[in-house]
C-alpha cells in the first residue's frame, strides 16, 4: 500500500514538474482547478490524515490558523497567489512529515494501529483504511492533473 501511495505522490510530482506560475495556474473548462490548487490541497491532506487524524497531533502551519469553516476551499483559492516553489515546498514538506508519520504508526501497530482522533462520522480509521484513501484521493487528483498538464504544455502519460 505504501508503494501505490509513493507511486501516485511519484505521479503528481511528475505532473507539475517543471512548471512556473503561469503552468501550475492553468485551468480547464469551467473548473477552477489548477495543478497549484492540487499541490496545496494535498500537502493539506497529507498533514490532515497522517498528522491530526492518525497521530493526533495539532495541525501544521499554515493549516492551524486557517478557519475552514469560513474559506472551505481556501487551499485551493490562496494557491492561486503563491509562488511555484512554495508550493511544491509545502507538498514536498507535508510527504516527508507523512512518511516519518506511517513509520512511525507501523511501529507502533502496524495496519491495523487505530487513529488517534475520530473522524466526523465518529468512526477511528486504521492506518490501513488511511492509506488505501490517501491511494484514492491522489488517483483521483492525478486524473485531474492529467488534463490540466496536458492543457499546459501538451506532455501527457503517467
Amino acid at each position: 500500500m505504501v508503494g501505490f501511495l509513493e507511486f501516485q505522490r511519484s505521479t503528481l510530482e511528475w505532473k507539475t514538474r517543471g512548471l512556473d506560475e503561469t503552468g501550475l495556474r492553468a485551468m480547464t473548462a469551467k473548473s477552477t482547478m489548477s495543478l497549484a490548487g492540487i499541490l496545496k490541497h494535498m500537502a493539506w491532506v497529507e498533514d490532515h490524515w497522517f498528522s491530526y487524524v492518525l497521530l493526533g497531533r495539532e495541525r501544521a502551519e499554515p493549516w492551524s490558523t486557517i478557519d475552514f469553516s469560513v474559506s472551505p476551499d481556501w487551499e485551493w483559492t490562496s494557491a492561486r497567489a503563491e509562488s511555484a516553489e512554495s508550493i511544491r515546498t509545502s507538498w514536498v514538506a507535508s510527504c516527508a512529515v507523512s512518511r516519518s508519520s506511517v513509520d512511525e504508526a507501523m511501529s507502533g501497530g502496524g495496519l491495523a494501529r487505530l487513529a488517534a482522533r475520530s473522524t466526523t462520522s465518529g468512526d477511528r480509521p486504521s492506518l490501513r483504511w488511511i492509506l488505501v484513501h490517501m491511494i484514492e484521493e491522489y488517483a483521483r487528483h492525478n486524473g485531474h492533473a492529467d488534463l490540466l498538464r496536458e492543457s499546459v504544455d501538451g506532455q501527457v502519460g503517467e
